[in-house]
């Protein structure tokens, strides 16, 4: 029987990293995000034959969405086997005191509710089919401190929470709850906040990444073919006793 696995935002980026990496481990692969064009032009770069790929628009903060989303990949195709909490935003760099409350909301309402919304969506299916894997995307910084993202820390610190309490819940029907925190990814993300952290601090966007850099002992940022890698792992069958785990892909940089 084939696997089916949901990602949230896999249009871009990490989540486009995500869908091609699991494509290739043989799921059929259902991608979610805001934007139709893009998640239609992911999948037609994929999967040319369009037959392993649904896209489906999603924004996963409104319930009506992500319960269609839900729909729409039982329809297609017949069961949901993963699910890859992947999208998130990272929200506005500012000392907390400075920060505009509708930012911080949103950030929480992104990456924590939408989480939750998700979770609370396909879990049922696979507490049904008595077998599932989730994996959320978190982040190191939910771990250590980022100067000027307190939104963003607080966010990714939650889901920390969510994925043992979640685990623990699921366990018993067989469905398994991983968390994976990445490092800072190298691609056009990363350079933004580089620079949103040279603004906030009056330093140079270089200082910033050789800041950031210096604390891996690997001496490097994280490709996202990397992270993509450990989804993949948690997802499958190689990682069938490990759950409301936190695995950390951050070279190094975080260890706990």
């Amino acid at each position: 029987m084939t696997s089916t696995a949901v990602v949230t935002g896999g249009a871009r980026g990490l989540g486009r990293e995500i869908v091609a990496a699991l494509l290739e481990a043989g799921h059929q692969t259902v991608l979610s995000g805001r934007d139709k064009d893009a998640l239609d032009a992911t999948a037609a770069a994929l999967d040319p034959g369009g037959e392993r790929t649904l896209t489906v628009p999603c924004d996963i903060r409104s319930e009506a969405d992500v319960a269609d989303l839900t729909a729409a990949a039982l329809d297609r195709f017949g069961r949901i086997d993963v699910l890859v909490n992947n999208s998130g935003i990272a929200g506005p760099t500012a000392l907390l005191w400075e920060t505009d409350p509708a930012q911080w909301r949103e950030v929480l309402e992104t990456n924590v509710i939408g989480t939750f919304l998700c979770c609370r969506a396909v879990l049922p299916v696979m507490v049904r089919q008595g077998s599932g894997s989730v994996v959320t995307v978190g982040s190191m910084t939910g771990k250590r401190p980022l100067h000027g993202r307190t939104g963003y820390a607080t966010s990714k610190t939650a889901l920390v929470g969510l994925t043992r309490t979640l685990a623990a819940e699921a366990g018993p029907h067989g469905v398994r709850v991983n968390l994976v925190s990445p490092g800072p990814l190298d691609g056009d993300r990363i350079r933004r906040v580089f620079a949103a952290q040279a603004e906030s601090r009056g330093i140079t966007a270089a200082q910033a990444e050789a800041e950031m850099v210096s604390d891996s002992p690997l001496g490097r940022l994280v490709p996202p073919a990397d992270v993509a890698s450990a989804v993949v792992f948690l997802a499958g069958p190689a990682s069938a006793s490990i759950t409301g785990e936190d695995l950390n892909v951050s070279a190094g940089i975080v260890t706990y």
